[in-house]
């Protein structure tokens, strides 16, 4: 089986989460500048095989549009010709940001470290993956 790629994208940063080879486990791969990921991906699929990308996609709760909402848009019509072969799917990122938030505080992990935005990202899109895969 190949690996599902799951991004908090941003438009300073995006966050990336990957599953194991046989899609049981979500785990925190990187953060990395929004301006970078096509580069780092086609590296990372070069070395990786990949068979997804989800994408967080932002509603507000009444499910209407975000500020981000045409970003991620935008996004997703990049990844689309850049990686043609590869299916992309939205994934509700409601939340996530705050659940990244708890899961810092429940790990222990230090405030310096939990106020570091790259690490809420990369969490945020590991709970999108993990939650993706769990209603597979």
């Amino acid at each position: 089986m190949a690996r599902i790629i799951c991004l908090d994208y941003g438009g300073k940063r995006t966050g990336i989460a990957v599953t194991d080879p046989l899609q049981i486990i979500a785990t925190a791969l990187e953060t990395i500048s929004t301006h970078d990921l096509i580069p780092f991906l086609k590296k990372y699929f070069k070395a990786e095989q990949v068979e997804l990308i989800l994408i967080g996609y932002p509603l507000n709760l009444n499910d209407t549009p975000t500020h981000a909402t045409a970003l991620v848009h935008k996004a997703i019509k990049q990844l689309q010709q850049s990686f043609p072969q590869i299916p992309i799917e939205k994934i509700d990122e409601r939340f996530t940001s705050k659940m990244a938030s708890k899961a810092m505080i429940e790990m222990g992990m230090k405030k310096k470290d939990r106020q570091k935005k790259e690490n809420t990202d990369m969490i945020a899109a590991t709970i999108m993956l993990q939650e993706y895969l769990q209603n597979k």
